[in-house]
């Protein structure tokens, strides 16, 4: 049985899984290894539909076992999942726990600098206890 603090699951795919958080927020796992472009859009479609049914404004991204991007899924997440004109107001919170890869952390480093004009506000956590501490103090 469920506890009232356990996420429960929304959406899985071979990228990765969403489970919506009681506490008022998306979890986003990334699944290792290599995954389709497809499989990523329809992931972070489904935050995005998430988000947007429960209006809420915070995402926990668990990147920890996440294989790097590929050039084609980086230059799609900057274009269409950060663009400022496709997110809602007042943007989108996310506390990323680091993916153990370094290359995987590279190439979302990748992705973060050539956003430079998203509406998603982000902090990099080692730890997931840490990164839900810092979303349960964002309003």
């Amino acid at each position: 049985m469920l506890s009232p603090t356990t996420p429960k699951l929304y959406f899985e795919n071979k990228a990765g899984r969403l489970l919506e958080h009681p506490d008022g927020y998306v979890v986003l796992e990334y699944k290792p290894g290599p995954r389709q472009f497809t499989d990523l859009q329809a992931l972070l479609a489904h935050v995005r539909n998430l988000l947007e049914r429960n209006r809420w404004h915070r995402l926990l991204g668990d990147q920890r076992l996440m294989a790097p991007f590929s050039e084609q899924e980086r230059a799609w997440i900057v274009e269409y999942w950060l663009d400022r004109s496709r997110q809602r107001a007042g943007g989108i919170h996310s506390a990323v726990i680091l993916a153990h890869d370094v290359f995987a952390r590279l190439s979302m480093d990748q992705v973060t600098h050539a956003a430079n004009v998203s509406a998603l506000t982000y902090r990099v956590f080692d730890t997931e206890e840490a990164a839900a501490a810092w979303l349960g103090q964002v309003t």
